[in-house]
């Protein structure tokens, strides 16, 4: 079972994620910030990742700590799951369009953590969620999870469509990036032996 399950309780918030690599995109979140549930959810679905991500945050401070922690636990309970990586395809790459936007998408489950962001967007908010919280929850994943990401936006208007196209781009290269390659199941993917170390 290729499962993680991370309890992360500080003085700033109380997250439960549980996921599983090798579901069908079921979900259950709950991070008291109505957009941000909307792409994680994309996220699980996408991914084809079973996913439950609670989170009771210090939202009367603002939604900091709540969006960074909840990316560190879902990029720890990724980790978790993935255990020693042996036999997955380790990379993963997805184009993302949505309507006027199109987004690229791409992810090495290296143990190095690194984001290269070439994104943004012109309001500060979407719904009620800060557009500034974008690049740090992705950023957050991807140190948690130690894997290399790197995403694009090679044009789009709308901002929700933007926000959108990335988040299911990111879903789609991780799909494709936890998927067991049948002709290497018994190996891990890099001629060290190992990954991240």
């Amino acid at each position: 079972m290729r499962t993680g399950r991370i309890a992360r309780k500080t003085q700033e918030t109380d997250i439960l994620v549980e996921l599983d690599l090798d579901g069908t995109g079921q979900y259950e979140v709950a991070t008291g910030i109505g957009f941000l549930d909307h792409m994680i959810e994309q996220f699980s679905r996408h991914a084809a990742i079973d996913l439950v991500c609670k989170v009771q945050g210090d939202l009367h401070v603002d939604q900091h700590h709540t969006c960074e922690d909840s990316a560190i636990a879902i990029g720890q309970a990724l980790a978790q799951a993935l255990g020693d990586k042996r036999g997955i395809t380790r990379y993963g790459h997805a184009y993302s369009p949505m309507d006027e936007t199109l987004a690229r998408v791409a992810l090495d489950i290296s143990g190095r953590p690194w984001l290269v962001w070439k994104a943004g967007f012109t309001q500060a908010r979407l719904g009620e969620m800060d557009t500034e919280l974008i690049e740090h929850w992705f950023h957050s994943v991807a140190q948690a999870a130690g894997i290399t990401l790197h995403v694009e936006l090679l044009y789009g208007q709308n901002n929700h469509h933007i926000c959108e196209s990335i988040y299911k781009g990111f879903a789609r290269a991780m799909r494709q990036a936890v998927s067991i390659d049948t002709r290497k199941a018994d190996a891990v993917p890099s001629t060290k032996g190992q990954l991240g170390g």
